[in-house]
């Protein structure tokens, strides 16, 4: 051990002689001792193969820095980013599978003399691929502005088993930073929402930067993706089932009273849900038919109802009901929407965005979760608990 001490010290002091005498000689008009090329090193080494599409080009430059770095393919090439010396740099794009990347690395030493290294390197093949299916919000609403409870939801077209690597590539910015977290309902539909709503006026962001991502063993994402939406104004609605109103304020100040009548219960299925609903759609005209209950039989109708806000996935609206105005704001006489008169139903979903909280208290039913976008019904430890990587702040846009 000693040995290797005093030859480090030998090296060293032969190191330090060699740098006086070469100072020495320049300044007697000697040449100048050259200094050692720029040494390049690249992971993956070269011709490697079967390298994970989510395992990171590394190079670094020894005795200098780097000038320039360069990965690409026939897929595209795979950018990245120096650290703050430029002696290392590192890609920040998932590679393809079934893919091989060049990558040309330039590096000079102090003497300004550059070293050129070239390598390559393969990628794993792939069984198969999965695709994002369906986005929401999505771009037939207007102008993809929506209310404050708007959750991201994405649903893809096969079964995801590597919720962890897909996660983390779906990147949230905001204009205005919120903490939020993912959320698996299965293996194909994962949401997004904030710890509380979204501020007001907010531009929200999804990159999916999934092509080349893993999904399940050997399935791969095919492409990247890009969803752009804003917030609206914050409105949210309260209405009680015991006061038969429902209170309307925007921005925190009160701008509409409008009397309705819930669902009259006796049968559990004519309750309408407590909780917190989000609208899900704005309809002209729909078409209800009795839950359950065909033709011919005792409590069946078929009725075409105007100016409805759909608030979950069970059947339930706030909409127009010219037969009920005489109950509307004292009992509850409907099978479970909420009814209010045809102009307050002109008023309301002229006034009412998608994913506009609507929140309704005093029935015994409970709105589930999983009953159209009942995401504000889980605590957020509830919520938590099915997200891969847990909460975060949304990154800025």
């Amino acid at each position: 051990m000693g040995r290797r001490t005093r030859g480090a010290a030998g090296l060293l002091a032969l190191s330090t002689l060699v740098a006086c005498s070469a100072s020495n000689a320049a300044e007697e008009g000697g040449n100048p001792v050259p200094v050692a090329d720029a040494a390049v090193t690249v992971i993956p080494l070269d011709k490697a193969g079967k390298v994970g599409t989510d395992e990171p080009v590394l190079v670094a430059a020894t005795g200098g820095t780097l000038k320039s770095v360069a990965v690409s393919g026939k897929n595209g090439s795979l950018p990245g980013e120096f650290s703050a010396d430029r002696t290392r740099w590192r890609s920040k794009k998932t590679a393809r599978p079934d893919s091989t990347y060049t990558v040309t690395a330039v590096a000079t030493n102090p003497q300004g003399k550059a070293t050129e290294s070239t390598s390559t390197f393969s990628t794993v093949d792939a069984d198969k691929s999965f695709e994002i299916e369906e986005m929401l919000p999505n771009r037939d609403d207007t102008e993809l502005t929506v209310g404050v409870g708007m959750p991201i939801m994405v649903t893809f077209n096969k079964d995801i088993t590597d919720r962890v690597s897909v996660e983390r590539n779906l990147v949230v910015r905001s204009s205005k930073p919120v903490e939020g977290a993912w959320h698996w309902f299965d293996d194909r539909n994962v949401h997004f929402r904030p710890l509380t709503y979204w501020p007001a006026h907010t531009k929200v962001r999804l990159e999916a930067k999934l092509a080349g991502v893993r999904g399940a063993e050997g399935m791969y994402g095919k492409r990247d993706y890009t969803l752009d939406f804003r917030i609206g104004r914050s409105q949210i609605t309260k209405g009680s089932t015991d006061n038969h109103y429902l209170t309307v304020k925007r921005d925190g100040k009160k701008i509409r009273e409008i009397a309705m009548s819930a669902g009259q219960g006796g049968a559990w299925k004519y309750y309408t849900t407590s909780g917190i609903h989000l609208a899900m759609s704005r309809e002209p005209v729909t078409i209800m038919v009795s839950p359950g209950i065909g033709p011919g039989s005792p409590g069946y109708y078929k009725k075409t109802v105007y100016n409805t806000v759909r608030i979950s996935s069970s059947g339930e609206y706030v909409h127009s009901a010219p037969w009920s105005v005489g109950s509307q704001g004292y009992s509850n006489v409907s099978h479970g929407c909420v009814n209010v008169s045809p102009s307050n139903a002109s008023w309301f979903i002229r006034n009412t965005l998608i994913g506009d909280p609507i929140i309704i208290t005093g029935s015994p039913r409970e709105l589930e979760p999983t009953n159209g976008w009942g995401h504000w019904q889980e605590s957020w430890k509830q919520w938590l608990k099915w997200s891969s990587i847990k909460s975060a702040p949304t990154e800025s846009l």
